[in-house]
């Protein structure tokens, strides 16, 4: 009896795996309720039986494709301008019909939990300010959200989880949707009168390493150390996981703080660190889905000692990465520079923050400088609104051409004159300004690189520095700690990022 109902069981899953391979079907991508970029080929593609005939329609134009011998097929619509909603039917085997289908811009949306972190907050832990009224507020025909369930994966995967689809954009839904992804969409779809979709990719506490593919890591000798690192973590038999330190490290800042210790629900598990597995899981699927540019919130992560000192070169491989398999050439790349907390001595947010500013080097990138809404006492500010708003300050310089102010005081050259040295900026224009008082967090040093405070002046569009303890000023530094006091912003509110004049980015110390 036992044999013959194995029979039955092992006929029953036959039929259903040749019912589930017959079956034509889209990506999770493809959804109803989805966006589709405008102004570019649009890429409908899925699965069906070997050599079926499948058949496209979408805005009265129809497209034939069959199913190559591993049942995948593929056609292309061409480019549209933005309007909506349509209706896109594919038929084979069977029928799908996608409906309330929009063509705006589609912004992909990724980082660790400063980007995954929902207008809902995270209970126990984090809040968003006046959360309450912005999620009642969240109905907005215009925007269409996408979130990507958790996935890392040790090969690069064809398609997200079957959870995933495109929705509207309602109290409910943005609820649980990135904040600063949300508060940057809804600015854009204001702002352009187009639709917005918005794919939220992200996973709190993951390092950058894990967002690269394989091919371009492995690529890169200098970041062979990144491989070392891995099997290191892996190979450790220890009772204090990477994560447990985390915690730690957020309740001895709610005990200083004289707060209740926070609940820990954004802390990834270990196959979450593995060089390359958020992107096979998490962003490879997304591909073949054309998109106006990417917003980027991480860094946290990568600030341990051991980390920092590689950041600048795995995020500019990030960017490269993303940008060739995308296949749309140097598409938009906006992010946001981590901003202030009170860690430990082991971790370096100075450097990170260096290595984000210098990759301001490849083209088509701008970063939203954030130190001055930071929370020293909370590694997730509330204040996520004006994180979305400057990003979308970028998108509208870099992605849409728009002349607005959009980057607070970039560090451009510094000189000396007499005993001080003159510092100069970019995106000082129409001149500087210290917020609240006399200018602070600026330090000199000497040849020795033994940095002090400094006396700062703005003049004009630059700021003198001094310190009457150096003779010979030749480097200065501004807002070089974990969560430093800084106060210099351009005629437009921005506030200037942090900097460092010298050439090779140092390991700080006693970077409190």
């Amino acid at each position: 009896m036992k044999r013959d109902k194995s029979i039955v069981l092992l006929f029953s899953l036959a039929l259903f795996a040749f019912a589930a391979r017959a079956e034509v079907r889209l990506p999770r991508i493809l959804s109803s309720h989805a966006v589709l970029q405008r102004d570019r080929p649009i890429h409908v593609w899925g699965w069906s039986e070997a050599g079926e005939n499948i058949s496209v329609s979408f805005k009265g134009a129809t497209r034939t494709a069959q199913g190559d011998r591993l049942g995948r097929w593929s056609v292309y619509f061409p480019p549209q301008a933005a309007g909506g909603p349509f209706q896109l039917t594919v038929t084979g085997a069977n029928r799908i019909v996608l409906d309330d289908i929009l063509i705006g811009d589609v912004w992909f949306a990724s980082g660790q939990s400063n980007m995954e972190m929902p207008l809902n907050g995270f209970p126990g832990s984090a809040v968003v300010k006046d959360a309450a009224a912005e999620i009642s507020h969240a109905d907005n025909p215009n925007l269409r959200l996408l979130f990507i369930s958790h996935k890392a994966a040790q090969f690069p995967l064809e398609d997200f989880d079957q959870r995933d689809e495109w929705t509207l954009c309602t109290p409910e839904t943005a609820a649980k949707f990135s904040a600063v992804a949300y508060f940057f969409g809804r600015d854009i779809a204001a702002q352009e009168h187009v639709p917005i979709g918005l794919i939220d990719s992200s996973w709190g506490g993951t390092p950058g390493e894990a967002w690269v593919s394989l091919d371009s890591l492995a690529a890169d000798a200098s970041l062979m150390p990144i491989f070392a690192t891995w099997a290191k973590m892996a190979n450790e038999e220890t009772d204090v996981p990477a994560t447990k330190i985390a915690e730690k490290r957020e309740d001895n800042a709610a005990r200083a703080a004289h707060r209740p210790l926070p609940e820990h629900p954004w802390h990834p598990d270990a196959a979450s660190w593995d060089p390359s597995w958020l992107f096979n899981g998490m962003v490879a699927p997304a591909l073949e889905f054309a998109i106006r540019g990417v917003i980027w919130y991480q860094g946290e992560t990568n600030s341990a000692l051991e980390r920092a000192p590689l950041y600048e070169r795995v995020f500019s491989t990030l960017i490269g990465d993303w940008r060739t398999h995308w296949r749309q050439g140097d598409f938009p790349f906006l992010y946001v520079q981590i901003s202030s907390f009170d860690s430990t001595p082991h971790e370096v947010w100075p450097m990170v923050r260096e290595a984000q500013r210098r990759t301001l080097s490849l083209a088509n990138t701008a970063m939203a400088v954030t130190i001055d809404v930071g929370d020293p006492g909370n590694v997730h500010p509330s204040d996520k609104q004006t994180v979305g708003a400057r990003l979308a300050l970028a998108a509208r310089a870099i992605a849409y051409r728009e002349d607005v102010p959009y980057s607070g005081p970039l560090f451009q050259q510094a000189a000396g004159q007499d005993r001080s040295l003159r510092v100069w900026f970019t995106h000082a224009e129409d001149g500087l300004i210290a917020k609240n008082g006399p200018l602070q967090g600026f330090e000199i040093a000497g040849e020795d690189r033994r940095f002090v405070e400094a006396d700062a002046r703005i003049d004009g569009k630059t700021v003198i520095v001094a310190n009457p303890q150096v003779a010979k000023p030749m480097y200065v530094r501004y807002g070089w700690r974990n969560a430093p006091q800084i106060n210099l912003y351009n005629s437009a509110g921005l506030p200037a990022s942090p900097f460092t004049s010298e050439s090779n980015i140092p390991v700080p110390i006693g970077n409190k």
